[in-house]
């Protein structure tokens, strides 16, 4: 018989320990070690012929793909890839009350018009979610409900279905479901990566979508063990500030879709409303007259968008001047100062430096280098940038202005919005400067110091170039 015994495993990152300890060697993460049964039993050999022979195929096969299933919410559609593929498993997570459940009943309700949706909850009662539904007013969509929480249970009611039994099977959520085999507690490392493998391999067998609900933890990862996310086929996160109406689904993996997509909700009363244009959103409140102030026509996914940057440079009281960063990268920051200290000349060392997107928005791409200059140069000079203008580039340790991808889809974009001038850098093997009847006036630069030029007589500072 199988002697048993217990390891501790953390609950942020998988790593197994022998004994307790109040901090994880592997992650850091303070009192996540929570007991768990194991097997001291040695793994015996497999044996040779005791196996079931394994067919293959060919790459290229006579079935017909099955068509995604679209659920009509065009910023969820598009975060997918374009629908729901069957088959293949989704991993939803965000902060508690960002909208995850709301989102995805809205979703669930759009599908049942089309096929057979099943929505089974496991941290609210049936009654519950009926009021939410009919607060959402999708009280009338044929979406079947159940309260429950235990996987045997769920699996032998959805593979035991008939062949018109549910296409899309929603979760909500993996943390509350468990495995009556196992000793841990619901919400472990082992009931959850142990019930999400059961509830995907049955969906892969049976051909039905299942939409996994996952809590995040303190850092805003998906609870449990970064293995969860290599099992589904895609993790989208759901972001957002308390304090804005608005929310955005992004796609950090996707199989079947380009990664990086993100999909914009605003908030309502009625539940979560798509954002069809989110540059005109982020922008509602701009304001071309004040310093400080650069618009940057950035890429999210294949989308192009318009957000606001705004800067602050005020002098120090303290030994240590503060930088603040909000939606941005705090050591991107520090680059772009550095280099406008060191090859331009600018004195901010001893100022704080306080940097904000407008609207909570997050951005990552390098492109926004030459926005964030920009917005510098103007709070330090007082001088606003020129009216109507976006500005995009990234900006290398010497001072130049390199490329970057999406220029047509960016001054595209700024163009509907209104926008009438763009500074951009300086274009490889064509020329795109110049202006002309109706398309937007294109400023290029090469180094950081054509772009301060524009702030040089208002600062009264001597702005060098770096040469070699």
């Amino acid at each position: 018989m199988a002697k048993k015994s217990s390891q501790f495993v953390c609950q942020e990152c998988g790593a197994a320990f022998p004994k307790w300890s109040g901090q994880c060697d592997a992650c850091s993460g303070w009192n996540t070690l929570v007991e768990e049964a194991t097997n001291d039993s040695a793994p015996k050999g497999l044996g040779i012929g005791k196996g079931r022979r394994v067919s293959f195929v060919g790459l290229k096969g006579e079935g017909l793909t099955p068509p995604r299933r679209v659920t009509g919410i065009g910023e969820f559609d598009r975060v997918c890839g374009g629908g729901l593929v069957p088959g293949s498993a989704l991993l939803v997570g965000g902060d508690p009350g960002i909208g995850k459940s709301t989102v995805m009943l809205q979703a669930a309700a759009a599908l049942s018009a089309t096929a057979n949706v099943a929505y089974i909850s496991g941290e609210e009662a049936i009654e519950q979610l009926r009021m939410r539904a009919d607060r959402l007013g999708l009280s009338a969509a044929p979406v079947q409900l159940a309260a429950a929480t235990n996987i045997r249970d769920i699996v032998t009611t959805l593979d035991n279905a008939d062949a018109d039994g549910p296409k899309v099977v929603v979760i909500d959520s993996i943390q509350t479901m468990f495995l009556d085999s196992l000793d841990s507690a619901p919400g472990s490392v082992a009931q959850v990566r142990a019930s999400a493998q059961e509830l995907i391999r049955l969906a892969k067998r049976r051909g039905f979508c299942v939409i996994l609900v996952g809590h995040v933890t303190k850092d805003g990862q998906i609870a449990g063990p970064r293995v969860m996310e290599h099992m589904v086929d895609t993790v989208l996160y759901f972001e957002g500030e308390r304090s804005h109406q608005f929310r955005i689904l992004r796609a950090v993996k996707n199989r079947f879709g380009p990664t990086d997509e993100i999909g914009v909700f605003e908030m309502t009363d009625k539940g979560l409303m798509e954002v069809t244009n989110p540059s005109a959103l982020f922008l509602s409140d701009h304001h071309t007259d004040i310093s400080g102030a650069s618009v940057f026509a950035g890429m999210e996914g294949t989308r192009p968008m318009l957000v606001e940057i705004q800067t602050l440079i005020s002098p120090s009281a303290l030994g240590t001047p503060r930088r603040a960063v909000v939606g941005w990268d705090s050591g991107r920051l520090a680059m772009v100062l550095a280099v406008l200290e060191s090859r331009c000349g600018l004195a901010l060392g001893a100022n704080d430096v306080y940097l904000n997107v407008a609207g909570g928005l997050k951005i990552s791409e390098p492109a926004a280098d030459m926005a964030v200059a920009a917005a510098l140069a103007s709070s330090l000079s007082g001088v606003p940038v020129p009216p109507q203008t976006v500005v995009f580039g990234e900006i290398g340790l010497s001072g130049e202005v390199r490329a970057v991808s999406h220029t047509d889809a960016r001054l595209k974009e700024a163009e509907k919005l209104g926008f009438t001038r763009a500074i951009v850098p300086k274009a490889r093997g064509k020329k795109t400067s110049g202006t002309k009847s109706g398309v937007i006036e294109v400023q290029e630069i090469e180094h950081l110091a054509d772009l301060l030029a524009k702030f040089h007589q208002a600062t009264g500072t001597k702005i060098k170039k770096a040469h070699g």
